[in-house]
């Protein structure tokens, strides 16, 4: 009985570590089931981030001072930060941020 009980100790110490990374990208994007003009879903397994640097321009945000991303693209973002979602060639999949003016 004893030789089996390191094996399920060290099951379930890796399950345990992990579960923070899990949690973390449980988030309300990936709740919230959503999905950009073209059917496709917004949030898949890390590829959606809030950037650090975004500046409001009149039209839109730059983001980390080279991407410009109109608020036209996109939805209300519950917790008031920017979200751009991405594919795996890195275009925008879909993007979420505060209101203007806000």
């Amino acid at each position: 009985m004893l030789r089996h009980a390191v094996p399920i100790a060290t099951c379930v110490a890796v399950i345990t570590l992990n579960a923070p990374l899990a949690g973390a990208h449980d988030s309300w994007i990936n709740k919230g089931g959503y999905r950009n003009a073209a059917g496709e879903w917004c949030c898949g397994e890390y590829d959606c981030d809030s950037p650090e640097q975004v500046a409001s321009t009149g039209l839109g945000w730059v983001v980390n001072g080279i991407e410009f991303v109109p608020y036209s693209e996109a939805a209300p973002s519950p917790d008031g930060k920017v979200w751009i979602c991405r594919r795996p060639d890195k275009t925008r999949r879909c993007v979420f941020g505060p209101p203007p003016n806000s």
